[in-house]
């Protein structure tokens, strides 16, 4: 039997599970609080629904006894949501951090290991299918930081605005990072980071500089990472391909699967952690060492008052590197910077003073460093 009119599976007591696949959060949402209220399971792959609404459903669900089920909302067929729901249910878990979308990875992989630059790899992914005509979800960070708050959800129990997390995509990210990174035994990948701080969480999606020997930094083309730290089960890690039709539906299936079975059986999954609110810490206190590369006057002491100006407010300098600026016949040099771990508003405030001094040097880009394996 074919529809076009949701009401129809809504309104028929035959139909015991509804399945979600429309996208958007306006109409998914009435037709998912509808048929929750009316005692059906839900089956989504709606990350934007559950990034934003996923509070309201689960406890739309938990009021009239059923079940919302969506695996297929982070990684597609890649197992993390029901781990995390079920397996690790009498663990604490304090720590997520993973590569949630396939596009952002196949791009950097690819100026990573075959020296594309970023226009060159984005126009490859799209031509592959890996990434959208406008590719703006997944390369702004934006669809990772849904993903995020989902799991944010799951894993801590926590429901934030999405809003709140902060979020930088990989547009800025040149071939002269990827260089560098390299020669300081790191790999730029895009990582989505979750802590809980118990009175608060911190949520973030950025580009990132992986010690080569981490396991995210191994993590290549579209597939998807998520690691998983509880205070007693230590780290786990999931991976697996996190898009594409046949890995999405074989997550969306299992589900239906598995809500059928309920049904049939009178059972229901173990209720998620109550939600609570908490804060999310805002980006300018968190401390993590930086890499940032400038442009500079290739004179002597322009070094020093650079260093000078990072030592002003509080940020300790590890790992110089000081080379020509490409394609410079002005006296300029190329400098980067590895710091210490440091609180972002320090980094920026020093970042502010030196560019004050447009004629001293000008800022090529500013990437956080993970040393965390």
């Amino acid at each position: 039997m074919l529809t076009t009119d949701p009401a129809t599976i809504i309104d028929d007591p035959d139909v015991s599970v509804v399945v979600e696949l429309i996208g958007g959060r306006s109409t998914a949402r009435e037709i998912v609080l509808e048929s929750l209220r009316r005692g059906k399971a839900v089956v989504t792959a709606n990350k934007d629904l559950l990034a934003y609404d996923g509070r309201e459903i689960l406890a739309t669900a938990a009021a009239h006894g059923t079940e919302v089920f969506f695996e297929a909302s982070v990684a597609a067929g890649t197992p993390v949501i029901r781990p995390l729901h079920s397996s690790l249910a009498s663990d604490h878990i304090t720590t997520i951090r993973g590569i949630l979308n396939g596009t952002t990875n196949y791009i950097l992989t690819r100026m990573t290991h075959d020296g594309c630059d970023y226009a060159t790899a984005l126009a490859e992914a799209q031509a592959n299918g890996f990434a959208e005509k406008d590719p703006l979800d997944d390369v702004d960070g934006r669809d990772a930081m849904r993903k995020l708050a989902v799991l944010c959800l799951v894993a801590f129990g926590t429901a934030v605005d999405p809003e709140e997390i902060y979020m930088e995509g990989i547009s800025r990210v040149d071939k002269r990072d990827i260089e560098y990174a390299h020669a300081l035994g790191y790999v730029i990948k895009l990582v989505a980071t979750g802590r809980d701080h118990g009175g608060a969480v911190e949520l973030r999606v950025h580009p990132t500089l992986l010690p080569a020997g981490h396991p995210l930094a191994r993590v290549d083309g579209s597939f998807n990472s998520i690691m998983v730290e509880g205070d007693f089960v230590g780290p786990l890690t999931f991976m697996g391909r996190g898009a594409g039709g046949n890995a999405t539906a074989t997550a969306v299936v299992a589900d239906i699967l598995e809500a059928v079975h309920h049904r049939e059986k009178g059972v229901a999954s173990l209720r998620l952690k109550e939600y609570r609110r908490v804060p999310v810490v805002p980006i300018d206190e968190v401390a993590v060492p930086y890499y940032v590369r400038f442009t500079a006057r290739d004179h002597p002491g322009v070094l020093g008052q650079i260093a000078e100006a990072f030592g002003r407010h509080g940020v300790n300098l590890r790992s110089v590197i000081q080379k020509p600026a490409p394609q410079s016949d002005d006296g300029q040099a190329e400098l980067v910077f590895l710091t210490g771990a440091t609180q972002d508003k320090h980094i920026q405030a020093a970042l502010a003073e030196l560019m004050q001094h447009p004629e001293l040097c000008q800022i090529a880009n500013v990437i956080r460093v993970d040393t965390e394996v």
